[in-house]
């Protein structure tokens, strides 16, 4: 089967294109959305601190409040990702950055716990469809070349969210904010770069991938052309060949096409189901655990220094995160593109199961600062050198253009149900039995990603039309827009 060549024409023009500034600027757009996604993500682990006290919240609430975000964000993702191959990429780009606005100034404002926690749920949604948007589209954007490396930048900005929530809280707590209006400026201020993501995505245009699919290539030229500084002359649409004479006693042409499309798509179903396993198995299993985690890190180290003041939590919280997340989310982008997806996704995967490990079996590790802290900082860089980034991009380069949006979507949802999951579960563990439960757990988790990374397909080094074609659910027909061979 060989695709429309207009079609063709245009993915091979994004494929080829040399790394520009349209490139860049892309990257960026995204990556503030990221940035913005991370900042009111993990801030709710220091508001939590601030908020018991002045809302009396249970145990059950906070572990509500940590993780009811992250089921919305699952929701988000699902919704907006089909929403993404039905009305385009970039109509979806504004719209979930209006909710995360929304959500942001909802939280910062809330009067009661109630409010507060419905202000979260309408930013997790925003936050959902933001993942399929901006992986999406930036994979779409990106050449074949330097692909990995353009997707990673925009998920370094995740990283820098990171370390500006402890950094951000860490300042506004040591000058001395009164805690009762300390936790709103915090949240208040995750409503700053999303204005900036919706201004910013308000001037990009649709993915020329999404638009060449969708029948309209000569549109796709003309936005590379205004955008990319990119000549594309869409081939005119050639009309299929017709079926040759045959023997009676064989299949007619046709009837052989149609036997080997039936079973090319049931092979591809399988495949796209392994292929799903893949990417949702590995990016849940490793959000149960970093979100677990992560989100409560504050309480973890408290559980290690009970009698730490708040500054000197959040100063911890924001070493860890600069030394070891910051480093790993560096070498992280270098290595993309240099290895293979899979390799770097399993090598953070170990490196974080190793440390969950000794900290698990180790019990000097868990009673004092220094020894947990390097050994959980090296389960941080492990982390973000790896499947940080190599679990959103596999999700988003393994899928063919026109699902490819929505089995992101589901990839991401099924992997935030994970986070919810992990969020909600480890305050109560840490609470109930211990911190050596929760690193076990963890552990499991980690290795679990590993083992799930292996049923996807290396996309690395090979076009996004090579890689989707394998999967595509229905082969076409001879049509207009395919040709038969």
């Amino acid at each position: 089967m060989t695709v429309n060549p207009s079609r063709a024409t245009i993915a091979k023009s994004l494929d080829d294109a040399k790394l520009s500034v349209f490139h860049l600027k892309a990257a960026v757009t995204a990556g503030a959305g990221f940035f913005t996604d991370s900042y009111d993500l993990n801030v709710i682990g220091t508001v939590t601190l601030l908020i018991t006290p002045q809302f009396h919240l249970g145990s059950g609430q906070v572990a509500m409040l940590t993780s009811s975000t992250l089921l919305a964000v699952a929701v988000g993702a699902m919704f907006f990702g089909r929403l993404g191959d039905l009305l385009g990429r970039r109509r979806v780009y504004g719209l979930e950055a209006v909710l995360m606005i929304t959500g942001a100034l909802v939280s910062a404002l809330a009067p009661n716990f109630v409010v507060l926690l419905v202000g979260r749920l309408v930013l997790g949604i925003g936050i959902g469809g933001d993942y399929p948007a901006s992986g999406v589209i930036m994979t779409e954007y990106a050449n074949a070349r330097n692909r990995g490396r353009l997707v990673g930048l925009t998920f370094i900005f995740y990283v820098f969210g990171q370390v500006s929530a402890y950094l951000v809280s860490l300042l506004v707590v040591a000058v001395g904010v009164p805690d009762d209006l300390a936790w709103r400026l915090i949240l208040g201020l995750g409503v700053l770069p999303s204005l900036l993501v919706l201004h910013q995505r308000r001037h990009m245009p649709e993915s020329p991938r999404w638009t060449a699919h969708s029948g309209d290539p000569a549109r796709a030229a003309r936005d590379l052309a205004a955008f990319a500084q990119l000549t594309v002359t869409p081939e005119p649409t050639r009309q299929p060949l017709q079926p040759s004479d045959h023997q009676p006693d064989r299949p007619s042409a046709p009837e052989r096409a149609h036997v080997g499309r039936a079973a090319a798509a049931e092979l591809s179903k399988r495949r796209l189901l392994s292929t799903l396993a893949g990417t949702a198995g590995s990016w849940f299993f490793y959000n149960v655990a970093v979100y677990g985690i992560n989100v409560s890190q504050p309480l973890l180290l408290k559980n290690i220094v009970p009698h730490a003041t708040m500054v000197t939590n959040l100063a911890l919280n924001a070493v860890l995160v600069v030394c070891f997340s910051l480093s790993g989310g560096i070498l992280g982008v270098v290595a993309l593109d240099r290895l293979p997806r899979r390799t770097q996704q399993a090598a953070g995967f170990g490196l974080c199961a190793l440390a969950m490990t000794l900290i698990t079996v180790v019990p000097g590790l868990s009673a004092t600062v220094l020894p947990f802290a390097v050994t959980f900082g090296l389960s941080l860089f492990g982390s973000i050198f790896g499947p940080n980034y190599t679990t959103m991009l596999i999700a988003a380069e393994s899928y063919p253009t026109p699902v490819r949006s929505t089995f992101h979507g589901l990839s991401s949802g099924i992997a935030k149900v994970g986070a919810f999951t992990g969020a909600l579960v480890v305050p109560l563990i840490l609470a109930g039995g211990g911190l050596r439960i929760v690193t076990l757990i963890a552990a499991v988790c980690f290795l679990a990603g590993t083992a799930t990374t292996f049923l996807v397909r290396e996309p690395g080094g090979r076009t996004l039309e090579d890689v989707g074609e394998a999967l595509a659910l229905t082969p076409s027909a001879p049509r207009e827009d395919v040709l038969s061979v």
